[in-house]
């Protein structure tokens, strides 16, 4: 697999996920008072059901993904901060897209932290436009939609 390539994650790359996971979100700890839920979520699960594509060799960089009816939503974006300012996050984006496409679907969905203040200055870059802050449990929580024209 070349660098660019991203490819759906099997088995063998559930420690990667979880390790790249945690690494890119451990930094928020502090900051938004709790565990980002990424870091809590079943690696393997996710992995079992198909919702997870990683890319480089070893991984750098996933996207957790789920389908809906009248969107793609993405439930988790994470680039190893060994190889942000790379291009990994626009490569991942930029799958997510042609995924939804592929799929037959209209928009794409995701939302972040309200504290994450620099994932609200890279999703509106590529064409996501803010929906609504809303609080969710313990989170306040920026919601974001991409339509795909």
């Amino acid at each position: 697999m070349t660098e660019e390539e991203i490819r759906r994650a099997g088995a063998e790359d559930v420690p990667a996920v979880k390790a790249v996971t945690d690494a890119a979100y451990r930094h928020y700890i502090e900051r938004i008072g709790q565990v980002p839920q990424p870091m809590e979520r079943d690696h393997a699960a996710y992995v079992a059901a198909g919702r997870v594509f990683v890319t480089g060799e070893p991984v750098v960089g996933l996207v957790v993904v789920e389908a809906y009816d009248d969107h793609l939503y993405v439930d988790n974006i994470a680039v190893h901060p060994d190889a942000q300012g790379t291009g990994v996050g626009r490569r991942l984006l930029e799958f997510v897209d042609a995924h939804a496409r592929a799929l037959g679907l209209p928009e794409v969905r995701l939302c972040t932290n309200a504290k994450m203040w620099e994932n609200q200055k890279i999703y509106p870059r590529f064409g996501y436009e803010v929906v609504e802050r809303r609080v969710d449990g313990p989170y306040d929580r920026v919601h974001y939609r991409k339509p795909l024209r």
